[in-house]
């Protein structure tokens, strides 16, 4: 019932392609914003698609297979853990950030190769 605890599944579609980046030990890291859609009809009987975005972040493994196979566009499902984290921005002021760590990724659709 641990597992239970902080667990996130997402399905839906990247908004921009991975951003990659290598830590200082050699570690991969992979950003990208997955965009879920809900669909639902109002009180008024109107079909109304509601977006929502998530961060998410892929270490190792998951991140590498997210530069090879994953794009703009790219539908995917992950599954992971909220993370909250903080930080100083160079203003000084105080920022406040809600990520997926990514444990698990699925590839729904083949990179668009810059299509």
């Amino acid at each position: 019932m641990n597992t239970l605890q902080n667990k996130v599944q997402l399905i839906g579609n990247l908004g921009n392609n991975p951003d990659i980046r290598n830590t200082e030990s050699g570690k991969k890291m992979a950003r990208v914003s997955i965009a879920t859609n809900e669909n639902y009809r109002n009180a008024k009987g109107e079909n109304v698609k509601e977006t929502q975005w998530h961060n998410a972040i892929a270490w190792g493994k998951n991140a590498e297979l997210m530069e090879k196979y994953l794009s703009k566009g790219s539908q995917v499902a992950i599954e992971g853990k909220l993370i909250n984290r903080n930080y100083t921005d160079k203003d000084g002021v105080k920022r406040y950030v809600t990520e997926v760590q990514v444990n698990d990724i699925l590839f729904l659709s083949a990179k668009n190769n810059g299509k």
